[in-house]
């Protein structure tokens, strides 16, 4: 059902890679919603041809872009504005890749040229995405940028590895460049913290499973579903969270706040 939320807004999705992914099931959403919308990935995801499915689906051209290159960042904004015929209302940026995480790298062994590209796509990239707005000025007055994060920037969750470091990053960036682009032109930029989601992205953390049954036990309310976070993400683009920015926004059912729940207290009793 479409409450047209987003009617006349245009936007950015970055990151939808299948139909499993958070920004796949976003972009569907924005579109049932009344946004007009442009695709975004990396040249090698763009290889798979998957996204080219969803651009038919919501009508949306695809524009290539590696996010750790300014240049293409420069061309992918140029190229979205001349397509809306103006500037900007709302980016997703679900953007990330572990290659410590990829490559079977322990944390305590960690390779530091890989962990140096890991914060540059995971969380730098963030601050290029908005740099180049920033430069372009791209985007309207109350327009809205969301990243995806997890909560193992706030907690261990030890197999996370590297990435529980690139999403601590990323939330820094979004508080830190949220509060120069909200004095500049009331841009706000928030992180949503979800509960772990079968992705093709998150089924690579070793234990991935066991993350998803413990959350499930742990969440008054059970996880997230990938279309219940494309919901949320529509309200943060909508013009009904206009004074919400630089937040780090807990999507989990209550995982976060809660400290055990019966469930899982009857599990260890077994």
């Amino acid at each position: 059902m479409s409450n047209n939320l987003l009617k006349g807004k245009k936007g950015i999705i970055f990151g939808a890679l299948d139909e499993k992914s958070i920004a796949w099931r976003t972009a569907l959403r924005c579109h049932e919603e009344g946004a007009q919308l442009v695709l975004s990935n990396a040249p090698v995801a763009l290889r798979m041809g998957e996204i080219n499915k969803l651009a038919e689906a919501v009508n949306a051209p695809v524009i290539g872009a590696d996010v750790t290159n300014m240049d293409d960042l420069k061309n992918l904004f140029e190229k979205s504005m001349e397509h809306f015929g103006g500037k900007i209302d709302f980016v997703l940026h679900s953007i990330g890749m572990g290659i410590n995480v990829r490559k079977g790298k322990h944390y305590t062994e960690m390779n530091y040229e890989w962990n140096s590209k890991t914060l540059d796509i995971s969380s730098m990239s963030l601050h290029r995405v908005l740099r180049t707005a920033w430069d372009l000025d791209a985007l309207n007055e109350w327009g809205s940028v969301v990243a995806l994060t997890y909560i193992a920037a706030q907690r261990v969750f030890p197999d996370y590895n590297e990435m529980a470091d690139a999403k601590a990053l990323l939330e820094s960036v979004t508080r830190s460049f949220g509060y120069h682009y909200g004095v500049r032109n009331k841009v706000r930029v928030n992180t949503i913290s979800q509960s772990p989601t079968k992705t093709t992205a998150g089924s690579g953390v070793k234990g991935f499973d066991g993350f998803v049954s413990y959350a499930e036990k742990m969440s008054p309310l059970g996880n997230a579903s990938a279309d219940e976070c494309a919901q949320y993400c529509v309200t943060l683009f909508s013009d009904y969270t206009r004074m919400v920015t630089m937040q780090n926004l807990f999507h989990d059912g209550g995982f976060s706040f809660t400290g055990v729940t019966q469930a899982v207290i009857e599990q260890m009793e077994k």
